[in-house]
């Protein structure tokens, strides 16, 4: 388990970390904490080696559940300019990612009768991915994101990016440049934001009157069915279900109209909102999906606590099996440095006493350090060059792939140890 903060480390929380004391969806003030995870630095505050001197920042990492509504969040935020403006996630170095977003933006446009000429807006447009598939299909595309770097390679690509965080004010320039938004997308975004409700005024200033907002997050009963505790990070401010987000879009003047589950990142919800009164019917899916929830307790504390209880067998289980091997004399790398490492490692304090290297195939996080342990990122090419005997999938969520396309490291002799949703040895 990872350090309190020191002094220094407290005063430079206190610059860019505050705490909230209201609830994000309703605003209620009885909040009632159900987890506490290590205190980790930002998911993607990858460093530099000219920067591995410095010891980095530890935030608290505790959920909360809200008495009033029942939604899951963090309390603490941490400065989201620290967070996103140089962010290091690109959606296209993900060849599943491409294809879950061509399939995505194919779905947008049949189900809700998006025709080509239509605007659509994506928030957290990244490098342009998922506009790119709609672009491909007739439609005008804007894309929104923060991070500048690379917003500004979305742009030099061809697709059009603004480089800010959304708010009202962006949200009416943007309808008066372009038009109302026959669709505006967000996805694993609507998660990371800490006004949810300024947000998603912005996003009804957007839309059109028959205009749709689709979004996707990580979901909250994937989470806790599978033990999917890394998905929780700074960066992920909400642990989304269906029930609460109903009344938040109430009070917003807007209706959700559908839910559904999806496979990426190990399980999320992809929920469709439309304005008050519009021309489209209320799912008969998202009762479902709202009774699901409470039939597994999403709405009770209790169920949140038994999540921790099997946090830990899980820790105590894949350390057991890290410690066995190394003390047998084994190498062990990861592959993958996705944002839910960060919180995976420092949970159960896994380092670079049990990590030789992390291989990665993003070139953004390529020759890099991790946050916090400053483990190597390097080229997945060090899988043959320094023959690890063990990898450790830190990106679990793509491990069927990852397992496939290096099949000539376990032809070699190399395993592969999966640790969610199950622990595996491969």
């Amino acid at each position: 388990m990872s350090s309190a903060p020191t002094s220094a480390e407290s005063h430079l929380s206190s610059e860019v970390c505050r705490r909230r004391s209201d609830c994000r969806l309703c605003l209620g003030a009885s909040l009632e904490p159900v987890l506490s995870l290590a205190p980790s630095p930002p998911a993607n505050a990858f460093v530099t080696a000219s920067a591995l001197d410095r010891e980095q920042p530890r935030f608290p990492l505790d959920v909360w559940m809200c008495a009033d509504c029942a939604h899951v969040q963090l309390l603490d935020v941490i400065d989201p300019a620290v967070l996103f403006r140089d962010y290091v996630y690109a959606s296209g170095t993900s060849r599943a990612f491409i294809a879950h977003f061509e399939r995505y933006a194919s779905d947008v446009i049949e189900q809700f009768g998006v025709s080509p000429g239509d605007l659509v807006v994506d928030v957290g447009s990244n490098d342009g991915t998922l506009l790119r598939f709609f672009g491909d299909r007739g439609l005008r595309v804007v894309g929104i994101d923060p991070a500048e770097e690379i917003a500004r390679r979305s742009n030099a690509s061809g697709i059009e990016t603004i480089p800010e965080f959304l708010t009202p004010a962006l949200a009416r320039d943007v309808r008066g440049r372009y038009g109302p938004a026959r669709a505006v997308t967000a996805n694993n975004v609507f998660a990371h934001i800490d006004d949810l409700s300024s947000a998603t005024e912005a996003v009804r200033t957007l839309l059109a009157e028959d205009g749709v907002f689709v979004f996707e997050v990580s979901y909250l009963l994937d989470i806790v069915q599978k033990t999917l505790f890394d998905t929780i990070y700074h960066e992920h401010l909400d642990y989304h279900s269906v029930q609460p987000l109903v009344p938040f879009f109430s009070r917003h003047g807007m209706e959700v109209i559908d839910a559904s589950r999806v496979d990426t990142h190990g399980g999320s919800v992809r929920v469709a909102v439309q304005l008050a009164e519009g021309p489209r019917s209320r799912s008969s899916r998202l009762d479902r999906l709202i009774e699901d929830e409470r039939g597994h307790g999403l709405d009770r504390p209790e169920t949140f606590r038994a999540f921790g209880d099997n946090i830990n067998v899980l820790g105590q289980r894949l350390v057991a099996m890290l410690t066995k091997l190394r003390s047998e004399g084994f190498r062990i790398a990861g592959f993958g440095a996705p944002a839910k490492a960060t919180t995976l490692t420092h949970h159960f304090g896994i380092g670079p006493d049990v990590l030789d290297f992390i291989v990665d195939d993003s070139p953004l996080k390529q020759g890099l350090f991790t946050p916090g342990h400053h483990v190597p990122v390097v080229s997945s090419t060090a899988l043959y060059e320094d023959r690890p005997d063990y990898v450790l999938v830190l990106a679990w969520n793509f491990a069927p792939h990852i397992t496939s396309a290096h099949r000539r490291y376990a032809e070699l002799g190399g395993k592969f140890i999966i640790p969610l949703p199950h622990l595996e040895l491969i």
